[in-house]
């Protein structure tokens, strides 16, 4: 079923009223701002609101307005508002957000069974999915539907003819190959190979520590494995040995709504390293903790690419 410009524009007008009516409560003294001391952002390092105090939440009130009223002109089909909602989406998707999402994401799983067996010291989700972090997920929420509406009437204009499957196929193999290289220390790491780093670095961190890396960059290769479903047979009928679904279509959306999300998720994180690359917080001496990162949002941008090529083509 596909979903009508003005439904989606009437769902992200109201998430903007609804945030944008969370943020004046904020800024009325409303408990649960989730930026600036409220947040256990160590050094303020990862947020860039970091510095905000729930004064702040006059202009989410205000940046919430000015959300839903792009999202009822792009509707309308005002051309500014269209633009518009391409920079507020850019905004709640990418610069908002911090890493702190992506390490959620990733390690939900391993929170879930860890304890089971002993593994992180009674960690569990709250330590992953605080607040601050959830909010991170309300605003790339209402990024997404702002989004949609910006692409559902780029759609109608013929907007998206340069997602072509050639080009997919090319994100594919990029979005595959960049996370490699992170793979490659994280696993090495491990092994107790000092890839990228001195030996000093790395003997200051737990095994359990380098485990854990080791289990991200597993699922990072897992993740390209499944991408290459986006260019495969397989990623378009499910194959023969998966029980009760063998030679039935895969619904489109299947691949390409984890495929979209993780796209986003990683480049936040990727942009996140940037931030603090620029701001001189890493050291060329050990550049296999950070400079493999450097590169997620090429990642994220190739996938985003194979998951709009792979959908335009399934339609």
């Amino acid at each position: 079923m596909t979903i009508s410009l003005h439904h989606r524009s009437a769902a992200a007008a109201l998430w903007g009223l609804a945030y944008g009516g969370l943020g004046a409560a904020w800024a009325l003294g409303a408990p649960g701002y989730p930026w600036g001391a409220a947040d256990p952002d160590p050094d303020g390092a990862l947020s860039i609101l970091a510095w905000t105090t729930p004064g702040f939440g006059w202009v989410v009130a205000a940046f919430g307005l000015l959300t839903a009223g792009v999202a009822v002109g792009v509707a309308r089909g005002v051309r500014a508002a269209s633009f518009l909602a391409w920079v507020i989406a850019a905004l709640l998707i990418l610069v908002i957000p911090d890493s702190r999402l992506m390490m959620g994401v990733a390690y939900t799983p391993l929170l879930l069974i860890g304890p089971l067996f002993g593994l992180l010291d009674g960690a569990g989700l709250a330590d992953a999915w605080h607040w601050p972090v959830f909010n991170q997920l309300l605003c790339i929420t209402g990024g997404l539907l702002l989004a949609s509406v910006a692409l559902a009437s780029a759609r109608g204009q013929g907007g998206l003819r340069w997602f072509t499957p050639q080009r997919g196929r090319v994100a594919v193999y990029v979005a595959v190959g960049v996370p490699l290289v992170y793979c490659a220390t994280r696993w090495a790491w491990a092994l107790g190979i000092p890839l990228g780093v001195s030996d000093a670095f790395l003997a200051g961190g737990e095994p359990r520590l380098w485990l854990a890396g080791a289990y991200l960059a597993t699922f990072g290769a897992l993740g390209g494995v499944l991408t290459l479903g986006l260019v495969q047979r397989w990623g378009e009928i499910f194959p023969r040995w998966i029980p009760w679904l063998r030679g039935r279509r895969v619904p489109p959306l299947l691949a390409v709504i984890p495929a979209g999300f993780v796209s986003v998720i990683i480049t936040v994180a990727g942009i996140t390293y940037l931030r603090a690359t620029i701001a001189g917080r890493f050291r060329w001496a050990e550049w296999g903790a950070w400079l493999p990162e450097c590169f997620w949002p090429i990642w994220g941008a190739a996938l985003a690419t194979a998951a709009i090529s792979y959908r335009r083509r399934r339609a």
